[in-house]
């Protein structure tokens, strides 16, 4: 029931674009976009590091640091 997209059906899906939103716009557009998934995959990194249990012990252990008065 389904296949694969080939060229002709991107070729269609690029001048569907390309008439709703001009060729002014689309260089606009794919720049969000690039900005959008880049904050995304930050975002996901920075969530999959807070999961990381060695780097919850190593923060612990520097926070644990922090506190502890100088001796001197």
């Amino acid at each position: 029931m389904f296949r694969q997209i080939g060229a002709p059906e991107i070729l269609v899906l690029l001048g569907v674009v390309l008439l709703l939103f001009g060729g002014k716009k689309l260089p606009e557009l794919a720049r969000g976009s690039g900005r959008a998934l880049r904050i995304f995959k930050s975002e996901v990194k920075s969530l999959s590091d807070d999961d990381d249990p060695d780097n919850k012990t190593e923060a612990l252990e520097a926070a644990e640091a922090d506190k502890k008065p100088e001796q001197g």
